[in-house]
């Protein structure tokens, strides 16, 4: 059995997943309650996080889908980075390999946690371990060459859109990830980006006796990207790696991840988006908002938005499946994070949040 697991943190993101052979692989990590609040519902992330690692104070796999606060909040804080050593101690957690976009790296003029974590990015590169790149622009060659390093000597820290990921594979680890975006599309100077648009995008296929259960993790993209993986996808015909049967959907559940237009009381989803989730979604599949509680109203014109959430809504019914925000899991006066087991019958949510152990420890050859 393998085990994934959203975090009630807001409007923030933090899933965990956990191998049946030990492995882990943390995506983003936002830790924003305020413990001096007793209003604060949201969890005190890092305390979770300990709990379940225990003694072993390492993950194998951190991946950052992009360095914006709500998705890298306290983490110069809470792991051992390499890079200074005023970041380095007994107590913080280590990471074996770091996943992040190009633009992790390339990123000018950032600041806080994200200057920290583009440091502790661009030592492992240049170091040369330790760390997997997703995209590869002209610039990233360029910031190789200005520091006389070979680009052809880093290419094996490199995937592109259309792979998977080398860290894991179904036979050894009973996961593969394959990664859809960032991607190679880029203006006629391949310069001028959007930040949020170099987000990881990643399907996660996993085994277990022969039933594969397909994760998408859809970090802050809205639709024109969305839209743009579909139309890759579809000419590939790959359109099983679309597939899903646990939909971590966009951006907190803003419509700008379905549509340009917010609507008045339902989101109308681009083509590609309708396709995505009403095609691609396997019967009884869950979607996930990893957000604040869905508004009645718009007075908050922020994300979560309550016209995609009834999109989503009804993509749930159509499928026989299940709407899930995580700081309504169970409840929203008590959430609780969210536990997906994931075994030879498919994903199931677990009703208790508390006591569980996954596997061994994790084996000692990498793949």
């Amino acid at each position: 059995m393998h085990i994934v697991r959203f975090f009630p943190i807001g409007n923030a993101d933090s899933c965990l997943i956990e191998l049946e052979n030990g492995r882990r692989i943390l995506f983003d990590f936002a830790d924003v309650s305020n413990p001096h609040d007793p209003e604060d519902k949201r969890c005190d992330l890092e305390k979770e996080l300990r709990e379940i690692l225990g003694d072993r104070k390492e993950i194998d796999v951190v991946a950052f889908t992009h360095l914006d606060t709500d998705h890298c909040h306290r983490a110069k804080e809470v792991f051992y980075l390499e890079h200074a050593e005023k970041y380095q101690d007994d107590d913080r957690i280590k990471i074996k390999t770091l996943w992040v976009p190009a633009h992790a790296v390339l990123e000018k003029g950032v600041e806080g946690q994200a200057r920290t974590l583009r440091s502790e990015a661009r030592h492992r590169f240049k170091k040369g371990e330790g760390i997997r790149v997703f995209s590869r622009p002209q610039e990233l060659d360029d910031f190789l060459t200005e520091r006389d390093i070979d680009p052809a000597k880093r290419r094996n820290l490199i995937s592109d859109a259309g792979t998977l990921c080398p860290e894991f594979n179904l036979d050894q680890d009973g996961v593969e990830f394959f990664v859809h975006s960032p991607f190679g599309k880029r203006d006629e100077e391949g310069i001028v980006r959007i930040r949020n648009n170099d987000a990881l995008f990643m399907q996660a296929t996993f085994l277990v006796n022969q039933q594969q259960t397909q994760l998408v993790l859809s970090a802050d993209v809205d639709h024109e990207v969305i839209d743009d993986i579909v139309r890759v996808t579809q000419y590939h015909k790959r359109e099983n790696r679309l597939h899903w049967d646990i939909n971590n959907v966009p951006h907190h559940c803003s419509y700008r991840s379905l549509s340009n237009e917010k609507g008045q009381n339902k989101t109308e989803p681009s083509e590609a988006s309708k396709w995505l989730y009403e095609e691609c979604g396997e019967q009884g599949g869950l979607l996930i908002s990893t957000s604040k509680s869905i508004p009645t109203d718009d007075a908050d014109k922020q994300p979560p938005h309550r016209q995609a959430a009834a999109y989503y809504q009804d993509v749930a019914r159509q499928i026989n499946g299940e709407w899930i925000v995580t700081m309504e899991h169970p409840s929203k006066s008590k959430p609780e994070p969210l536990i997906i087991e994931i075994n030879s019958n498919g994903s199931k949510v677990r009703k208790s949040a508390r006591n569980i152990v996954i596997g061994t420890a994790a084996p000692r050859a990498g793949v």
